[in-house]
């Protein structure tokens, strides 16, 4: 029997997830996809499950129930309060229980700004934030994040404080990490040519730079904004279903297919069988506020949210 979940069905039980994006101060909305958050309530003694999507560098702290994630590598990660990952080409598997959680997106210039690892270094990592040497620097942000008594706007605040501090930091090749960050999201770009051709430069440069702030190379980079198109639109409009949803640049179905199994772990089919809580709940309000469903579709200015 299906339960309630808002945002989505779940066969594991009634589950409730409350999401609320709150717009980066005005001077930090160019670093950022987002910041949200979100109170997940599952029955109790049950666990939600869900997959996070392909997306850009993510740090994300909770109070309550701790998470549990493994990515399709087998690697594992639990019990800790600070998550952070990576720009990321392939799905991740978590489960989780009753839940505060403070979600802060990365775009690439941001990563460039905050985080300063080169992003290929990183990309697919899923990493406990209190132990790994490049994230120390938000340490101190989840360690004073949470009160003892739970207020959004005063924590809000103090994410927002933590990175104003930081905000005079340079950032190598930033015209260039925007320049590319602006024809990703162009759907009208499909291919690595199109798009040198647009930043300008070379394509060793172009290269070079996707790298280090978007954690892949160019031809990667395409594909994953092809996929994650079509992606968000059936995930807002299942009753279209995939042959609808597909990005009009795809070849046909099974290069589709192909892509799904390659970001996702799982074909077409699988996927939409699957029940998705959170990631639902998260992409519905995400596109009614802001119009972009996915964090990976944003353009360089960040998403539109209001608070």
């Amino acid at each position: 029997m299906a339960s309630t979940c808002r945002g989505a069905l779940s066969v594991q039980g009634s589950c409730d997830v409350q999401v609320r994006f709150i717009a980066p101060p005005e001077v930090l909305r160019r670093y950022f996809t987002s910041f949200y958050f979100a109170e997940i309530t599952p029955a109790p003694g049950e666990m939600t499950v869900d997959f996070l999507q392909p997306e850009w560098g993510n740090l994300r702290f909770f109070s309550g129930d701790l998470p549990q994630a493994e990515t399709r590598d087998g690697r594992r990660l639990s019990g800790t309060t600070f998550s952070a990952t990576g720009p990321s080409s392939q799905a991740v598997r978590f489960s989780v229980g009753a839940t505060r959680l403070w979600g802060i997106g990365l775009l690439p210039l941001g990563w460039a700004k905050f985080v300063r690892a080169e992003a290929v270094t990183l990309a697919n990592v899923l990493a406990d934030g209190h132990n790994h040497a490049d994230f120390a620097c938000f340490r101190p942000l989840a360690e004073t994040l949470f009160a003892a008594q739970p207020d959004v706007e005063a924590e809000f605040a103090r994410i927002a404080a933590h990175f104003l501090g930081r905000v005079a930091e340079p950032v190598p090749d930033e015209d260039r990490i925007l320049a590319i960050h602006e024809a990703l999201v162009d759907p009208e770009i499909h291919s690595v040519t199109a798009l040198v051709e647009r930043v300008g430069g070379s394509p060793r440069t172009v290269e070079r730079v996707c790298r280090r702030a978007f954690g892949f190379a160019p031809k990667l980079l395409l594909r994953r904004q092809r996929f994650m198109r079509s992606l968000a639109q059936f995930i807002l409009d299942p009753t279209i279903r995939w042959s609808g949803a597909m990005d009009g640049s795809y070849y046909d179905q099974a290069q589709f297919v192909r892509d799904c199994k390659e970001f996702m772990g799982m074909t077409p089919r699988q996927y939409a069988a699957l029940d998705k809580p959170v990631l639902s709940a998260i992409m519905r309000e995400r596109a009614r506020i802001s119009g972009a469903a996915a964090q990976t579709l944003d353009g360089p200015g960040g998403s539109a949210v209001g608070s």
